[in-house]
């Protein structure tokens, strides 16, 4: 019988995506608290970073097509930019299960990297204006912080600018 491989202590699919690749990054770690009415304000609160260098990830649903949107916790992501960055007519906010199912991870929770199956990836153009951004590291409560390029790089994402400032 074959030995399984050894899991990476503590690690989600996202850090152990990244350790994989040999990319630079910190993990940050905060109390979530369940009743946080936003995950991103949340975790740029608690981390004591600006809201335009924390990034959500939000699942959409491209022309029926699953595309993963990267997007500063302080706006709103622009479904028609989203769409017109990967060559769409029309988006729309995935349903949840449908991307936790996709993704593996849970809403509130979902990396761009380490996911179950890897979606089409668009990245606010807005990253690349700072030398590191947070991300989910797939759970909750934790976030990996890490260059805008090598994210970009290891998620095959396209720059485009699919944010809104609220």
């Amino acid at each position: 019988m074959a030995k399984k491989p050894k899991k990476q202590q503590g690690g989600t699919p996202a850090t152990v995506a990244l350790t994989a690749a040999g990319t630079a990054f910190t993990v940050h770690a905060y109390e979530h608290d369940p009743a946080s009415p936003s995950y991103g304000d949340e975790a740029a609160q608690a981390l004591g970073v600006s809201p335009e260098r924390v990034f959500k990830t939000l699942v959409a649903d491209v022309d029926g097509e699953l595309t993963v949107a990267v997007v500063p916790v302080a706006g709103q992501l622009d479904l028609k930019a989203l769409a017109t960055a990967v060559g769409g007519k029309r988006a729309t906010m995935a349903d949840p299960a449908a991307a936790e199912r996709t993704t593996g991870y849970v809403r509130g929770g979902i990396s761009p990297l380490g996911q179950r199956r890897r979606l089409r990836t668009v990245l606010d153009a807005s990253a690349s204006g700072h030398p590191t951004i947070c991300i989910s590291a797939g759970r909750r409560g934790l976030e990996v912080e890490l260059a805008p390029s090598d994210l970009a790089t290891l998620t095959d994402a396209v720059l485009a600018p699919i944010g809104r400032m609220v």
